[in-house]
């Protein structure tokens, strides 16, 4: 079946199908040390790591969140939320403290986002929309906060092709910015330069900035060659991003400038999603992709800048 996310965990790689099973890849031995079953074989569109390569979290068709810690071997699934969401919107984490998250997902009401405590799975709060907005649902999530302790906010990539900043602890809109024409299918954010990018089915990247008042602003856009971008990463360092095309293709930017760096000729159909590995030694460092094509590709890109 077609594969959707890769998400690294130290030397290995935990991969999503759409057959509902979670491969964790052994990047060593280029083999498979575990799979996962907890989504009774429906597809599995989201996997997280959560501080470890031993505790992960993913997301499934069937509408549930699920939480594992795979240490001393086990395999089976240890808690799990019920979104009541039918959507393909991901999950977003942060961690706020040792051993605890918040994550925000798409709620069962079509523009609401719910924000869980983990593991807990206490609610703070559900993110509505002013009467009238009409947003559309929330397509793509991304919780962070400017420093450790300092209060979390989230950005959200809606229907109608803005881009939202959410105050979570109050609940309430900080800023709104219309950056597509279309449903905003990806977004990243950078807290280091306040400067973020989203992408969409168009053939446009729009790159928004967040000043000191916490107003979102249009910083510039880059036009791409063919439409369709389903996934977008910052790779940890902030040097270079890479974008997951509709067009088969990855494609590596220069995060200051976005300056094309490569294009990555490999799959046969949409690649689905980019991820980079967070490796501290440079020449460690990976990007793996998933495509349509039932292909889960891994790159060692520009690792030493």
């Amino acid at each position: 079946m077609p594969q959707n996310q890769a998400a690294f965990c130290d030397n290995q790689g935990c991969v999503r199908s759409e057959n509902g099973l979670i491969h964790v890849w052994n990047l060593k031995t280029h083999r498979v040390d575990t799979a996962l079953d907890g989504h009774g074989r429906k597809s599995v569109y989201c996997v997280e790591t959560m501080g470890g390569k031993e505790r992960l979290l993913s997301q499934g068709r069937d509408q549930r969140i699920c939480l594992w810690d795979l240490a001393e071997g086990r395999t089976s699934v240890t808690d799990s939320v019920f979104t009541e969401h039918v959507g393909f919107c991901r999950c977003s984490l942060l961690k706020v403290a040792q051993g605890r998250w918040l994550m925000a997902m798409a709620a069962r009401s079509l523009e609401e986002v719910q924000i869980l405590e983990l593991p807990s799975k206490t609610s703070v709060c559900t993110l509505k929309p002013e009467v009238g907005a009409k947003l559309g649902m929330p397509m793509c999530l991304k919780l962070w906060q400017l420093s450790c302790g300092s209060q979390p906010v989230l950005l959200a990539g809606y229907e109608d092709g803005s881009v939202v900043l959410w105050n979570v602890s109050m609940g309430k809109v900080l800023s709104q910015l219309i950056c597509h024409q279309e449903p905003v299918m990806s977004l990243d954010f950078d807290s280091e330069k306040a400067k973020g990018i989203s992408g969409s089915s168009e053939k446009v990247l729009s790159i928004w900035s967040l000043n000191e008042q916490q107003n979102l602003q249009v910083y510039k856009t880059h036009e791409l060659v063919n439409a369709g971008i389903s996934d977008i990463t910052i790779r940890p360092d902030k040097k270079i991003l890479a974008t997951a095309g509709w067009d088969h293709r990855i494609r590596i930017f220069g995060w200051k400038k976005l300056k094309p760096l490569a294009v990555l000729d490999y799959h046969t159909a949409t690649v689905h999603c980019v991820s980079f590995s967070d490796h501290s030694k440079p020449q460690e460092r990976l990007l793996a992709a998933g495509s349509k094509d039932q292909r889960i590709s891994v790159w060692s890109i520009y690792a030493q800048t």
